[in-house]
């Protein structure tokens, strides 16, 4: 999935995980990691989570630069699972 996002804004992005895990597993613990990871560019600067959804608020990033965002998640039964978004960043 590509998203566009500009580079002065604060901008929250969430992943649904009950789709992939309907009546199964809760999600016990979640990160959010942005790569390349470079002055200046896109930053995760809050995440939040509940039993299914996690969300992250993004900010900053270098016009004209694609970044790409991941969520990891662990399960209450141990399965660890990930997504990702790519972010181009873009004066708008």
């Amino acid at each position: 999935m590509l998203v566009i996002k500009d580079p002065g804004a604060r901008v929250d992005y969430a992943f649904d995980w009950s789709d992939a895990y309907p009546g199964g597993p809760v999600i016990v613990a979640s990160g959010w990691t942005v790569v390349p990871a470079v002055a200046g560019g896109v930053t995760v600067v809050a995440e939040s989570r509940d039993l299914l959804r996690c969300a992250a608020t993004l900010a900053g990033g270098v016009a004209g630069d694609v970044y790409r965002v991941t969520n990891r998640v662990t399960l209450s039964d141990g399965q660890v699972d990930e997504r990702s978004i790519v972010l181009r960043v873009e004066e708008r």
